[in-house]
């Protein structure tokens, strides 16, 4: 019995300690208190913003090409000849200016085809006025001739009257008969003769027209002996030396001009458009084929620079106009500027002049047409942006990117004048999270400036 009553009593002890146990735990889950927050201890990441309004805009192109002369002079002999007098300083390189005679053909053949020329012209004009004077002799003989022929005419009627009533015999008529036919021979002769002068004169017209063209001719080859510089120009490859024989056809030398240098880059088209775009003329014709009259290339601001150079070197441009078709390759557009006076403001080693062959980046500018939302590239998270609301929290707001330009982007729709765009790329970037902004006066001016065209 002992045995049986220690065992029930462990039981009831161990019941009560359970029960007692679970008590206690319930207590405890009633009356617990949620654990406190200390908002001292919270880290608040801060960062970086800028706000947003819209700034004047520069498109921008840019483009690689190499530099030719706008102009060149591929000097080709049209005459055959001797030379006989050659500028001293015509090699490769030299520099000589408009208007200096650089060669000379021997001329003495064509000045001698000119005097033959002028020889016959003058025979020519001697014989056109002896067939003017001679049309007049004739024309007044005739005249006269007329005049005696209506006498006699008149004579033979009266003469004829009188044989009929017999009072003038047949010998008399039949002599003033011969006389009357006498005049009228001669009128019709010196008519025959008057009618063939303008024939000869004809004749004559057409001999001096053939002298007078070949005068032309030879007048024309002895300018070709003569090769003047027709505007200030670099000498190329020459060909040709003194006392040499030239025949015609034959290259004798190439010169570029120095006036001014023109560089063909490749632009993509879609930005070309975009460019092209902001300087549409306000009353252009809608219908004209013609891509100059339907923009304005002044108001397009051009720049030439040379790459892989150790400084700064530039030349101001102008576009000057879109060459035909897009280049087989990359597709892209094909732009034409020029650089005026390249040799102007040269001073080599360290500025040289803008020659044929230098390989050269085109900057292509032209101001938007009204102001635009622009932030930085770095602060676009693919489609969306990270901005800071009135309550000081992060939101992410999805954006749709206009287009991109070096490291600006240009936003189409989801964003707001004023809203404040966080620059930096907070780490998590959780929405609705607290930040701490720090308005970034430096970034905005540095914005601005590339808006404007500037380099940062």
């Amino acid at each position: 019995m002992s045995a049986g009553v220690g065992r029930r009593s462990r039981a009831w002890w161990i019941a009560g300690g359970l029960a007692a146990g679970i008590g206690l735990a319930v207590l405890f889950l009633i009356n617990r208190q949620p654990p406190t927050r200390d908002e001292a201890f919270i880290d608040v990441p801060a960062v970086s913003v800028i706000e947003v309004r819209p700034l004047a805009f520069l498109f921008e192109a840019r483009g690689h090409g190499v530099a030719r002369p706008a102009q060149s002079w591929l000097a080709i002999a049209n005459v055959p000849g001797r030379v006989v007098e050659r500028h001293p300083q015509l090699e490769s390189g030299a520099i000589l200016r408009e208007g200096t005679l650089l060669l000379v053909l021997d001329p003495s053949r064509f000045e001698l085809a000119i005097a033959e020329a002028e020889a016959e012209l003058a025979s020519l004009d001697a014989d056109t006025n002896q067939l003017a004077v001679e049309e007049d002799n004739t024309a007044r003989l005739l005249e006269l001739e007329r005049e005696r022929l209506e006498l006699a005419e008149q004579e033979l009627e009266r003469i004829e009257r009188l044989a009929a009533s017999g009072t003038v015999s047949h010998s008399q008529r039949d002599e003033q008969r011969r006389a009357t036919l006498a005049r009228r021979q001669a009128v019709a002769s010196l008519s025959n003769q008057l009618s063939l002068i303008p024939p000869r004169q004809k004749r004559l017209q057409a001999r001096q027209a053939q002298a007078a063209s070949r005068l032309e001719q030879a007048r024309r080859d002895l300018q070709d002996t003569r090769f003047v510089a027709p505007y200030d120009l670099r000498l190329g490859e020459v060909d040709v030396e003194l006392y040499q024989h030239a025949s015609a056809g034959q290259r004798l030398f190439r010169a570029d001009s120095i006036e001014a240098a023109e560089v063909e880059t490749h632009v993509p088209l879609s930005i070309l458009r975009r460019l092209m775009g902001s300087v549409v003329r306000v009353e252009s014709p809608t219908d004209s084929l013609d891509i100059g009259k339907r923009l304005d290339f002044a108001a397009i601001q051009a720049e030439v620079t040379l790459t892989g150079a150790n400084n700064d070197i530039r030349w101001p441009a102008r576009v000057t106009r879109l060459a035909s078709g897009l280049d087989p390759n990359t597709r892209t557009a094909r732009v034409v500027v020029t650089v005026d006076e390249p040799y102007r403001h040269a001073l080599p080693p360290d500025r040289p002049p803008l020659q044929q062959g230098m390989y050269v980046q085109v900057r292509l500018l032209a101001p938007g047409q009204e102001p635009l939302l622009i932030i930085p590239a770095a602060a676009v998270h693919g489609d969306e942006i990270y901005i800071v609301d009135d309550q000081d929290r992060l939101q992410r707001r999805p954006v749709t990117v206009a287009f991109e330009q070096r490291d600006l982007t240009v936003i189409h729709e989801g964003l707001e004048p004023g809203d404040r765009v966080i620059i930096d790329d907070p780490i998590p970037a959780l929405e609705g999270m607290p930040v701490k902004p720090r308005r970034a006066p430096e970034k905005e001016q540095r914005l601005q400036a590339m808006a404007r065209g500037e380099s940062p």
